[in-house]
């Protein structure tokens, strides 16, 4: 009978038989290891405490508009054609001093017309003083004449009172109907005014006195602050809105949703910007954020602790 064979291959017997090292188990260095877990425990602890700490801020943010008070429309009080234009933007003026000029052409026509009349009778008075008739006649013309030149100089438009030129909508050889917006003048010292419209469900946290950021549009990342000096207690829709702002501003913006109407005053009549000095001029369009609510990053993360922490009050 044979004799027993080992189960193994007699190569893997000889590789096993060889003088050869054998590997060893991978250490991990406890010096890292332990610097690691520090490292690692300051950071959980610095972050959890930053969250206890550390706030953000929620902002009410809305569109707005600079207005200047005491600004007074100047309209046409007839149909016309604009003759000239005396005055500019900017340009201070004097109660009475001529602004634009307005014709008429039966109204010009009329004038022309009795000037003719008139010169042609005084010729022929001349001729004859002893005419009484003639004279009659010229001094009818005459009332005539200036009843109708009196007609004509109503027609030029006139400051009303002292001021400055806000803004000039017409230039010559416009034809304008009745009732057509002219200029505007504001007054030489005016304070401007700024209505903010912020979104209506923050109505709750704006109050008079709180601070308001306000960014002038072309003025990027230069801010103004200033303070509320008036809430309105109605929330308003678009159409309220457009209604407050005008016909001449109410299709410059787009609203949507509910607003509430905020009143600030500008802390000056001029603004600086990039060493110039610029002034407000009404209808300014602007960006207003004011400050509503601060809570800590950790009620901002897990919102369930606000009930947990009100419940413990």
């Amino acid at each position: 009978m044979r004799a027993n064979k080992s189960i193994y291959r007699q190569e893997a017997l000889d590789h096993h038989n060889q003088v050869h090292e054998e590997g060893d188990v991978l250490h991990i260095s406890p010096e890292w290891s332990r610097w690691m877990y520090w490292l690692l425990l300051a950071v959980l602890v610095t972050g959890l405490l930053y969250c206890c700490v550390g706030t953000l801020d929620e902002y009410a943010t809305g569109p707005a508009v600079v207005q200047l008070e005491g600004r007074v429309e100047l309209t046409s009080q007839g149909a016309g054609i604009v003759s000239s234009v005396e005055v500019r933007p900017g340009q201070r003026v004097k109660a009475g001093q001529k602004l634009v000029t307005l014709v008429s052409e039966e109204e010009t026509a009329s004038v022309e017309r009795l000037r003719h009349e008139f010169e042609l009778q005084l010729v022929r008075y001349l001729k004859d003083p002893a005419d009484a008739a003639a004279r009659q006649v010229l001094t009818t013309l005459r009332a005539e004449r200036e009843l109708a030149e009196a007609r004509l100089e109503t027609r030029a438009l006139r400051a009303p009172r002292d001021g400055v030129v806000n803004d000039v909508r017409v230039q010559p050889s416009q034809y304008l109907t009745q009732g057509v917006s002219m200029l505007s003048l504001v007054p030489e010292d005016v304070s401007p005014t700024l209505l903010a419209f912020l979104p209506g469900h923050y109505r709750p946290y704006l109050r008079p006195g709180t601070s308001i950021r306000v960014e002038l549009d072309g003025f990027h990342h230069e801010y103004q602050e200033v303070t509320v000096e008036q809430v309105g207690e109605q929330i308003i829709g678009p159409t309220e809105v457009g209604r407050i702002l005008g016909p001449g501003l109410a299709g410059a913006f787009e609203f949507k949703g509910s607003y509430i109407l905020v009143r600030a005053r500008m802390p000056a009549q001029s603004f600086e910007s990039e060493g110039q000095v610029y002034n407000y001029f009404d209808g300014m369009p602007a960006r207003a954020e004011a400050r509503v609510r601060t809570e800590t990053i950790l009620m901002t993360l897990v919102p369930g602790l606000k009930g947990l922490f009100s419940h413990g009050r």
